[in-house]
């Protein structure tokens, strides 16, 4: 505070509402949250709960919420995404982070109908307690009133699925609603999104229309029906003619979604009319940019008041840490405007953007897989129109890129020259480090010409032919296309196709600015062609250009945008800024998981990142330098990072002891060799608890608390009531399970599911009115218990047969330097070395030079620990250094040691240094980091366990695996649901079926997979007493913390049993 003017504090600061949500699950931070949930696996578990309730559950006392209310919450989101795919051909899987923003808006929907007076309370309480945690000089959280409890937002990065929480919010709002509402109103910024969300809104089975206010009465409407209109239609009081709309139509309660909520965020008149509008009902708000739009506004009540109302922050720097969307590049470049500066620069451009058609082309079909689209080069701003005035002069960012075209088809040798200093990294254009932009890109092209002798004058030919359709070059052709409004065709000289679009909204304006500054370029018209643009998205496109704002700005969707040049970006245009690149980053990703490959572990395609990457360039220097402000406002590292090598060291004392590990043959692949039909099973048998869904039924009033506990008896349901099932729908939900877990190779036949239950051997905990029921929602009960067991038996049918072929194909192989855990990016690294690619900011000097001292000093860095670069000296590690994390200052792949990773190392080296001249004389241990996602070894070939680590007790000639979790499981219905920690189950039996199979590879060795059994009867016994009840057969607690109790092993097994 300074002369009484209080500094504006930023919105992830203030962000109150979501801090207390985070609490009631045990969590300090948002990002605490986020990192212990994005590896649970999505989807409903066999019982119909969601793994993510079982996640927390795990957590035990951590959780503020019982057991009993969180079933209801996620029984409820389970229902409402029912109802979401119920139409829908491709059914939507919740991303964890959807799910969270789902169940946070069922906790305040929840207390805020029923417990309204406790919520207020309860937020009051933790914001006297956060105010007491705040340092001198911090600023103060406002208490919470009525008037703060009637408006979530939603803070979730373009592309993370902003609309799906609008459906589900929908459906949410609706089911605790008990008043009557006047209008469902969906509020968007302009006509293009309007139709898109009609459609989407369909396809969620949503009633909907567009607002008609000649038809706008009780009489004419559906019930629960959207009526969706543009913000810019809202007046205060109608004048005239036209389609504005006054407020005052809309009197009453009204439930109000606003799209794009920072549109009126900080402008007064927009921002007056929706608070009108949701005066006395209950508003939704969604955008990727409320940081950037509070900020812009600098108003700090605005951003006390959303920082009371976004319920969910999952913001860009979330979404991409997360593994999202594509990767992105943008030049630091000096801020110049000279022309010959700007086409260079637009010709690095056009380069970068030639390599990458010519990669997508040239390795399509191994690149199919990753559901890559066509690249496409637009150019973006934030303004609709191509002419501008800028010093009392017309100005076209357009037209110089058009002219920038023009010397591209028309000049081959300045193209020839300049992409020949291009690729030799002497473009003449410097950024900030002094350095060449363009030194360390185009690797793919200089490859190409290393094989292939392709030279500049090659590559020159092969983008007239690839780019323009053109070989023989030619000038730049304009053509006005009548048949579509706004768009000029873009077209070389004698050539057939169209190779770009120009889309702006004054065209005549522009083709005058044409004829008078470049009367070089043909303007002519196409009054037979239809719209370009709509040919952008079809497979066969030919078009690669797209130059112009509006569409992309009105909400287009598109998959194919690879490089992205600005245009005439203002200084109070940050949030559509942020929109643009939010679209310009979306991927589909491998297997639709809308990821880049970095993410996904595993061996990738070469080069594969060059489609993964948005390459961001600029007409005129200056606006990078405001693009980059955008994007850090957002909490988005723009700085340029250098990746490092830093080489392992492989233990070879290690190597000559013949470490034996289990593999699947490479060549092997359980879903390809086995083609499955689910039949009945006389071993199996499954059990189905649905107590706590009919204890929450049973409740006589609805939210914090539960039902009255009862003892209800396993039973089986009659034959008469198996009569009233619908068949047909419980094989379509078993089809779609089945699908969901990718299962393709089973066999669901329509007459099966009733044979199974006519035959099977199960148990159902239930009321009597659930198997034998008397009325409608009796029978749906039924239906569903229906499911849930066969669900479960298909769960262990499936499991046992993918376990069986696992027997038979493992087999044990020694670990060599070829295997993935020790060949790490041997390809990435030029001289083969297996390495940590480590990877810094351009900024952080320090920590670079600090690698490369110890890049030079071998023996520091295999031998010794600093906090220079955090890592652990083991020396029984296969390989060494083992780096541990640091506080985001790198990154690395593979990932480094967490925190619980990076302690059980510790505590095991503590362990061997204390007991080798004891219980471990003449033995020896050593350990290894094991990768996960296909390069490590694992288990379960579906839901893909890889262990963190693999240790090998070595005693004469036996050898004993143990795979550690450096993680725990507290209760046993997360352990029931969670196949990595009933591993120790099998381990026993496998173990014994690899080793008759391998036995040429065992060179005289016995070996043993460690077998957990001892572990789990005391643990088991330790987390009953945690909990009041009994968790059942085979409950584990595997709890690798030091602050607990010692580590299961060496605790519980007698020493001479483990060792």
């Amino acid at each position: 505070m300074a002369d009484g003017i209080q500094q504006y504090t930023r919105l992830e600061h203030r962000l109150v509402l979501l801090a207390w949500l985070n609490s009631l699950l045990g969590y300090e931070s948002n990002k605490e949250l986020l990192s212990d949930c994005k590896d649970v696996a999505e989807g409903f578990a066999s019982d119909g709960h969601s793994y993510l309730y079982h996640h927390l559950l795990a957590r035990g006392g951590k959780v503020s919420i019982p057991e009993g209310v969180l079933a209801r919450y996620d029984e409820n989101i389970r229902t409402h995404l029912e109802k979401i795919n119920r139409h829908r051909p491709e059914p939507i899987t919740l991303r964890y982070f959807q799910h969270l923003a789902a169940l946070y808006t069922e906790i305040v929907l929840d207390r805020l109908f029923y417990h309204k007076a406790q919520l207020l309370a309860d937020l009051n309480a933790f914001v006297k307690e956060r105010n007491a945690k705040k340092r001198p000089g911090e600023p103060q959280d406002k208490a919470f009133t009525e008037a703060d409890l009637t408006k979530l937002a939603y803070w979730m990065a373009t592309a993370s699925g902003k609309t799906l929480i609008l459906h589900l919010n929908y459906y949410q709002f609706l089911h605790y609603n008990r008043d009557p509402l006047d209008n469902i109103l969906l509020i968007t910024p302009n006509e293009g999104l309007s139709e898109q969300h009609l459609r989407e809104l369909e396809q969620s089975g949503i009633p909907a229309r567009r607002f008609d206010l000649n038809q706008n009465s009780l009489f004419s409407m559906r019930v629960g029906e959207v009526q969706v209109i543009e913000i810019t239609k809202l007046v205060e009081e109608k004048r005239g003619g036209g389609v504005s709309v006054p407020v005052e139509a809309f009197e009453g309660r009204n439930l109000i979604f606003v799209d794009e909520g920072h549109k009126g965020s900080g402008g007064q008149t927009w921002r007056k009319y929706r608070e009108a509008l949701g005066q006395t009902g209950f508003t939704f708000e969604y955008s990727a940019t409320f940081g950037q739009a509070l900020s812009a506004a600098g108003r700090d009540d605005l951003t006390l008041e959303y920082g009371k109302a976004i319920v969910f922050d999952y913001s860009y720097r979330y979404f991409y840490g997360d593994g999202f969307g594509k990767d992105f590049r943008i030049l630091n470049l000096k801020d110049e405007d000279r022309p010959e500066v700007t086409e260079t620069l637009l010709l690095g451009n056009l380069l970068s953007f030639y390599e990458q058609l010519r990669l997508y082309e040239e390795q399509g079909k191994e690149l199919r897989s990753y559901n890559l689209e066509k690249p496409l080069w637009v150019f973006v701003g934030s303004t609709v129109n191509a002419v501008y005035s800028e010093n009392r002069q017309k100005r076209s960012d357009v037209l110089t890129v058009a002219r920038f075209l023009h010397r591209v088809l028309s000049d081959p040798k300045w193209v020839v020259e300049t992409i020949s200093n291009l690729l030799q990294g002497k473009s003449g254009l410097l950024g900030t480090d002094g350095k060449d932009v363009f030194a360390d890109r185009f690797q793919y092209l200089k490859e190409l010409k290393e094989e292939k002798r392709e030279d500049a004058r090659a590559f020159y030919r092969d983008i007239l032919q690839r780019v323009f359709h053109a070989p023989g070059g030619g000038g730049l052709h304009l053509a006005d296309i009548r048949g579509s409004s706004g768009e000029i065709g873009l077209k070389a000289a004698g050539a057939e196709e169209y190779f770009g679009v120009i889309s702006i909204g004054d065209v005549s304006a522009f083709k005058k600015l044409v004829a008078e500054q470049t009367p070089e370029m043909v303007l002519e018209e196409d009054a037979i062609g239809g719209s370009l643009f709509d040919e952008i998205n079809r497979p066969d496109s030919h078009i690669h250009v797209l130059i112009g704002a509006r569409k992309f700005m009105e909400g287009w969707n598109s998959w194919r945008v690879s490089n992205m040049g600005l245009l005439n970006i203002g200084r109070q245009e940050g949030s559509q800024i942020i929109q643009l690149f939010g679209r310009g980053v979306r991927l589909k990703g491998k297997e639709m998981s809308l990821k880049r490959s970095t993410a996904l572990g595993g061996v990738h395609p070469k080069y594969i990142n060059l489609l993964e990457t948005l390459n961001i360039f600029a007409v005129r220097a200056n606006y990078m330098a405001q693009f980059r402000e955008y994007l850090e406002r957002e909490g988005v590292e723009t700085e340029p990072v250098i990746e490092l090598p830093l080489f392992i060291q492989i233990n070879e004392s290690a190597l000559k002891k013949h470490l034996v590990i289990p593999r699947t043959p490479e060549n092997r692949d359980f879903v390809i060799e086995n083609l499955l039909a689910l039949e009945a099973d006389g071993n199996i048998r499954v059990r189905v608890d649905m107590s706590i869904k009919l204890q929450v039924m049973a409740s006589t009033k609805h939210g914090l608390h539960e039902g009255q506990a009862q003892a209800w008896q396993g039973q089986q349901i009659p034959k008469e009531s198996l009569a009233l099932v619908d068949w047909e729908q419980v094989y379509l939900e078993l089809i779609k399970y089945k699908e969901r877990k990718g299962w393709y190779n089973l066999v669901v036949r329509p007459e099966t599911p009733r044979q199974l239950m006519e035959q099977m051997s199960y148990e159902l905990i239930a009321d009597e009115t659930v198997v034998r029921p008397r009325t409608f929602a009796q029978r749906m009960l039924l239906q569903e218990a229906v499911v849930n067991i066969l669900r479960k038996y298909i769960d262990t049918f499936y499991r046992r047969r993918r376990e069986r072929w696992e027997t038979e194909a493992m087999e044990y192989r020694t670990l060599d330097r070829d295997d993935p855990n020790l060949a790490i990016n041997r390809d990435r690294v030029n001289e083969g070395k297996p390495a940590y690619i480590v990877k810094v900011r351009h900024s952080d000097s320090e920590l670079i030079e600090a690698i490369q001292k110890l890049l030079k000093d071998g023996e520091r860095l295999y031998q010794q620990e600093d906090q220079a670069l955090p890592r652990i000296h083991f020396d029984r590690s296969v390989y060494l250094p083992l780096l541990v994390e640091q506080a985001e200052k790198f990154e690395t792949i593979p990932p480094v040691l967490n925190a619980s990773e990076a302690q059980f190392v510790r505590d095991l080296r503590d362990f061997w240094h204390k007991e080798k001249e004891d219980i471990m004389v003449r033995k020896e241990l050593y350990v290894l980091r094991n990768l996960s996602q296909r390069r490590g070894v694992g288990f379960f070939e579906n839901s893909g366990f890889y262990p963190d680590f693999m240790l090998w007790l070595i005693d004469g000639s036996s050898q004993r695996i143990i795979f550690v979790e450096p993680h725990g499981m507290l209760y046993a219905k997360a352990y029931n649901y969670d196949e990595k920690a009933r591993l120790w189950e099998r381990l026993p039996k496998l173990a014994d079926e690899i080793g008759r199979r391998s036995a040429s590879c065992l060179r005289g060795f016995g070996v043993w997979l460690q077998r957990w059994r001892r572990v789990a009867e005391r643990t088991s016994r330790v987390a009953r007493r945690r909990r009041k009840e009994s968790i059942g057969d085979g409950g584990v607690e595997h709890r690798w913390s030091p602050s607990s109790h010692p580590y299961a092993p060496p605790a519980v097994t007698p020493r001479n049993r483990l060792f």
